[in-house]
Order: C-alpha cells, then structure tokens, then sequence
C-alpha cells in the first residue's frame, strides 16, 4: 500500500510515516484493515475465522435496518410483487397449491376429507412455505451479493435477512386467503388465535437461523442451492402439513421427534382447526428448537463472514 510523507520542521529532513496496515520490507504479507463496527484495527489473515465484538455488531446490524428493508422491497418489485398481476398470483399460487395436495391426499387417503382439512392444509403449507422461501431465497444471498460484499462495510448478516423480510411479505397476503377458508369451514374463531402471533415469530426465528446458517455453507459448498429444494421436499412430507400431527404411527414419531418445524406446525394446527391454545410441550420444544437454530445459525455466519469476500 501507498505511504505518506511528511517533512520535519527541523532538518527539513523527509520522513517517511507509513500506515499502520501498510507492508514492511521482510514483513509477510497480511490484510489488515479497521473493524468497520468497533473502530478498533484488527489483523485479519486470509482466511481467518472469528466472531466480531457481537455487541457493536449487533448494534450496527440494528442500525442499518433499513438495508435490509429495501433489499427486501427492490426483489419484490424484481418479482412484479407491487403489479395487479403479480399480487393476483399471490393469492392464485397458494390457493392452487392448496388444492392440488388436497385432491392428492384424498385420492392416496380416501376417506372423509371435509373443508376443515382444506382449512388445515393451507394454513400448514403456507406456515411450512414461509419457512421454506426463506431458505430457497437466502442461500444464494450472499453468494449473488459478491460485489456488494467487495465494495461496501455492512453487516453480512443483513443479506439473508432480507430474504426472511421477503418471505415474510410474501407470506401476510396468505393469511388473508386463508381467512374466508376458516370462516367457511366453521373453524372457531376466538381469542385463541392470538396465540398466532407467538408462534409466528418463532417460525421467523427459526427460519432466520436456517438462512444464515445456508447462506454461508452455500460459499463454501456451491451445489448446496441445487440439493436444498429435495432436501425441502422431503421435510415438507415429514413435516404435520398433509395430514395431523395425531395420525403419524407410532413408528415414525422419531420423524416428529426430529423435526424443528413439528411442534410448531402442531401448535399452529392446534390453534386454528381445534380452536384451543398449543400445549405447553409443542411451544416449549417449539421454542427451543427454534432458539438453538436461530444461535447456531448466528453464530456460524458471523464467524465466517470474515472469509466471504475472499472465497467470492
């Protein structure tokens, strides 16, 4: 890196005042620059890993909120979401999709399948996909963001963020679809339903740990992106989405038992088709699964972040 120098008032001599992050002669070569979130200087090598001060950086993190927000408002307006055509679609898709697993669950399962299983259905898949969108959208966030990584100082953990804040818009208008559903199948309605609003935040923490955590795997292992939607697939259909929670056999509660989204489905079903508030047990592994994800997840991304714009 370049030098400066500066002339003494006395001799008139030069002296030569280099950078603290610049190369000396014999020195080895290093990157060094200022931690963008402390102030302080740190030497980084190449590839070094490390957690940042989590305090400056979570404060940082909060107080660029609104990158996250317009990040997330520029790829929706990329999938036409503020067009008449592009909102109509997203009241189509999910109804489409409703009723294509339902004429398949009735035609493998034929039985006495009303509209309060249509009801159930919808509200599992459009809880189960609002998790999912997140993950499809945030494994490639840091990977499409390279140039933004090499030319800006921000939080990386902003970019899958986003993805949540994308998914979560994406998933509001489907309430709404899912409403008149309720109504008409004679779910109960009543102060139970607030219990949502819980279980709701716990399915974005949840989904906001598993997008840091594939995000940042995605730029060590590339074809993750292209193995992840099979890996969804599978979990949708071990997940209580196309059928309840009580008519998984006995032999496969273990398919329960280690599933993250499981309690929480349970609970929203529990809530919205039986009309009474989740049991204790659903939201307390609920929310331990989803506190363990959303730490693990944090975690591993920022102690990786570092390497991002080496590895790009």
């Amino acid at each position: 890196m370049s030098t400066e120098t500066q002339s003494s008032g006395k001799n008139g001599a030069g002296t030569a005042l280099r950078r603290p992050w610049a190369r000396r002669d014999g020195e080895p070569s290093r990157h060094r620059r200022e931690d963008e979130f402390s102030g302080q200087r740190h030497v980084h090598e190449p590839h070094a890993a490390g957690l940042p001060p989590l305090r400056s950086y979570v404060r940082e993190l909060w107080r660029r909120r609104e990158f996250a927000f317009e990040l997330s408002r520029t790829r929706l307006r990329a999938q036409h979401f503020n067009t008449a055509f592009g909102q109509l679609w997203l009241v189509l898709n999910p109804l489409m999709l409703a009723g294509v697993y339902f004429v398949l669950v009735d035609i493998i399962r034929p039985s006495s399948r009303g509209l309060d299983f249509f009801a159930h259905l919808m509200a599992g898949l459009f809880a189960y996909y609002y998790v999912s969108n997140s993950l499809r959208e945030g494994v490639k966030s840091v990977v499409k963001g390279g140039k933004l990584i090499l030319n800006t100082a921000f939080p990386r953990a902003l970019l899958p963020l986003s993805s949540v804040i994308t998914s979560f818009m994406r998933f509001v208008p489907t309430v709404l679809v899912y409403a008149p559903v309720h109504v008409a199948a004679g779910l109960p309605i009543g102060p139970q339903l607030l219990w949502t609003l819980p279980i709701i935040a716990l399915l974005t923490m949840l989904a906001a740990g598993l997008a840091m955590f594939v995000a940042a795997a995605q730029v060590y292992f590339r074809d993750l992106s292209s193995f992840l939607p099979y890996m969804l697939r599978v979990w949708l259909y071990i997940s209580p989405v196309l059928y309840y929670a009580d008519e998984v056999p006995k032999r496969y509660d273990i398919l329960l038992t280690l599933n993250p989204l499981a309690p929480l489905l349970t609970a929203w079903s529990d809530v919205l088709n039986k009309g009474h508030a989740p049991s204790a047990e659903s939201l307390l592994v609920g929310l331990a699964w989803a506190s363990a994800l959303f730490v693990a997840g944090a975690l591993f991304f920022t102690s990786r972040e570092r390497e991002f714009a080496v590895r790009l």
